[in-house]
């Protein structure tokens, strides 16, 4: 069959979910759990690559939401236009969504009764990025993961079903953790983007400098620093078998697969002895498939 215009935006979007540190939507899932959380990682991962300027050449996308093409560079009018295109997914009446994305995630959000909050929180969390590129405090970050992380855990828990203000709160941690997670592995590509996301208190506390991120390979300092983060998320991730523990069947996988992969993540930068500057340490499927077993066996009390 051949790929129309549409499905080939779609196409480039979605394909991004074999890069992830974690299974989007795996092959034990049905068919149609499958299908809603491609549709909400659609979303994800096309707003975060207008926040980025990560988008596909062509101007494509900037077209779909009714933007000229060379408007695509422009961040914050992509955004908004982007968030005007989210309300019709949500309006009862009136045209339907000009993106396919977001037209492939109207039937997502009718079937689950999805609320507009978790989208448009990751959408300000990408505006946020436009307008604030560090951080003084840990607190700050952590408000940050709130719009942009936090949101994906709660949109799992809705879609299934299972949503709980216990869990939620579980979610919020893990999905917290897995945020710094992948700060820490991009410490030099976000440089590149003139972000820090290393809290500047905690920088100052390790004596480390943002010239110190700018070199091929971290110094005791810096490795000290990262090391310190990645035990704030570990600690963080310990809220994930409870969260497993709490839920039945396929969910379970899914939810230990977040978990493990998060953890797995903290593995390979601690076997890259923390210096992540060199480019962002993988977990290998290995080391992911283990540490899956491991969220496994503690959620159901083992040791």
């Amino acid at each position: 069959m051949t790929s129309t215009p549409d499905t080939r935006v779609g196409d480039a979007t979605l394909g991004k979910a074999a890069e992830e540190n974690f299974p989007v939507a795996p092959f034990f899932l049905p068919r149609a759990w499958r299908d809603d959380l491609m549709a909400v990682y659609g979303f994800a991962r096309l707003v975060d690559d207008i926040g980025d300027g990560d988008l596909a050449p062509g101007g494509a996308d900037a077209r779909h939401l009714g933007l000229e093409p060379e408007q695509s560079d422009d961040r914050l009018a992509m955004l908004d236009a982007f968030e005007t295109d989210l309300h019709r997914v949500f309006a009862t009446t009136g045209e339907e969504p000009h993106h396919p994305l977001l037209r492939n995630l109207r039937p997502t959000v009718r079937r689950r009764t999805l609320t507009p909050e978790p989208f448009l929180g990751l959408i300000e969390a990408n505006r946020q990025d436009q307008k604030i590129r560090r951080y003084g405090t840990y607190a700050e970050l952590a408000a940050y993961c709130e719009l942009s992380a936090n949101p994906v855990g709660r949109l799992v828990l809705a879609l299934t079903g299972t949503a709980s203000p216990e869990r939620v709160r579980r979610s919020d941690a893990v999905c917290t953790a897995l945020q710094i997670v992948e700060h820490l592995q991009d410490v030099a590509e976000d440089l590149e983007r003139d972000r820090i996301y290393l809290p500047a208190e905690d920088m100052e506390r390790f004596r480390v400098t943002e010239s110190d991120l700018a070199v091929s390979s971290a110094g005791a300092g810096v490795r000290a620093l990262i090391a310190y983060e990645a035990q704030r998320a570990s600690e963080l991730l310990n809220e994930g078998p409870p969260l497993v523990g709490s839920v039945n069947g396929r969910l379970k996988l899914l939810l230990a697969g977040f978990v493990g992969g998060g953890r797995s993540a903290l593995t390979a930068i601690s076997a890259a002895g923390f210096d992540v500057l060199p480019g962002p340490p993988k977990p290998t499927k290995p080391s992911l498939l283990r540490e899956v077993g491991i969220v496994l066996r503690k959620a159901r009390g083992e040791r």
